[in-house]
């Protein structure tokens, strides 16, 4: 049974659940500095953060770290960390795509969704849901 890091399973509640982008940059960057600054959390900190940027009208920044965020995604497993990888890629290829044709075709920012596989995971997010997590912004 896989371990999963309490930091790694807030970042996820934010990012599926409460949809709390700034957050999501909060605590993974929080993990992926007590991991040695591991690509994986790093890019998926950016896809985060690319979803920030957009619904706060910054679709260039979004553009940019979304790019960032597949080029450190991309070697990794289609299945890892108890996640859909693939899925999230190919959903962010599609964002990248339209936001490269942004200034003739704008469009609302959407959420986007990260698959969970793991039962346990799963669970890990259940039990959050009914105990949500502390917010870690540092201000108001």
């Amino acid at each position: 049974m896989a371990i999963y890091d309490r930091l790694y399973v807030e970042f996820l509640y934010y990012f599926n659940e409460a949809r709390d982008y700034f957050e999501c940059h909060e605590v993974m960057e929080e993990l992926w500095l007590e991991e040695g600054r591991n690509t994986l959390y790093q890019g998926l900190l950016q896809v985060a953060v690319g979803l920030y940027h957009h619904f706060n009208g910054n679709s260039n920044g979004s553009l940019k770290l979304f790019t960032a965020a597949l080029e450190k995604l991309s070697p990794y497993p289609r299945d890892i960390m108890g996640i859909d990888l693939e899925k999230l890629l190919d959903d962010s290829r599609d964002y990248v795509e339209r936001l490269q044709q942004y200034s003739s075709a704008p469009f609302e920012p959407y959420d986007l969704d990260i698959k969970v596989l793991d039962p346990n995971l799963e669970q890990l997010l259940v039990d959050m849901k009914l105990n949500p997590p502390a917010p870690h912004k540092d201000f108001v």
